[in-house]
Order: C-alpha cells, then sequence, then structure tokens
C-alpha cells in the first residue's frame, strides 16, 4: 500500500475515467474471469479466519492470492503494452514511455 505522502492531494488528474482501453469482449471476459476466481479466493481466505483456520493454512491461501494477482498483472501489462503502448508511441506520445515506468515501478514493491 502507497503512503499518503506518495499519493497526489487532488487525484482528478489520474482519474480512471479519463482514459479508456478498447477490449475484445474475449479478453474482456478473460479479464473478468480471473478476478472473480481472485474474488473466491479471497472469499475463502475470509471464511478460513471465520473458522479460525491454521495460520499456515491462510498464509498459504494468501499467497495463492498473491500469485494469482500478479499473474493478473502480467497478462493485463503485457495487452497494455502491445496496445496502448505501442499505439500512443505511434502517434508521438512519448509520454506514455515515463506512465509505463512509474506503473512497473508501481507493481515492483
Amino acid at each position: 500500500m502507497e503512503d499518503k505522502k506518495d499519493m497526489p492531494e487532488d487525484t482528478s488528474d489520474v482519474c480512471c475515467c479519463c482514459k479508456k482501453t478498447e477490449r475484445s469482449e474475449e479478453e474482456r471476459r478473460k479479464l473478468i474471469n480471473r478476478l472473480n476466481r481472485i474474488e473466491g479466493q479471497i472469499r475463502g481466505i475470509r471464511g478460513m479466519l471465520e473458522r479460525d483456520a491454521y495460520c499456515n493454512d491462510i498464509l498459504i491461501q494468501s499467497a495463492a492470492v498473491n500469485a494469482a494477482v500478479n499473474s493478473f498483472n502480467k497478462e493485463l501489462l503485457s495487452s497494455h503494452i502491445h496496445t496502448c503502448v505501442v499505439r500512443d508511441i505511434r502517434e508521438g506520445k512519448d509520454e506514455v514511455v515515463d506512465e509505463l515506468v512509474a506503473t512497473i515501478q508501481k507493481l515492483m514493491k
């Protein structure tokens, strides 16, 4: 999680609604299915806590969630580079490279 000092005070200029990405129905479906599985894993972990499951078992499930989120991020990042980044560079919008570097740095924290 980021420190508040790293977060801009006014987030209106970095909102998610400013830019859009066109995705095929198949790509959208695959990403949503991944998120649905992750959501199910999270609910499973919550259930384990509610049932007082052994800490180690919960930690193993938590690690599985981390791996699933990382896999989701890799898939989305690859798609982003091949579509949005390539398009913007071809259009002369070189600032997309700085945006990509910042995103990768956040993913690597």
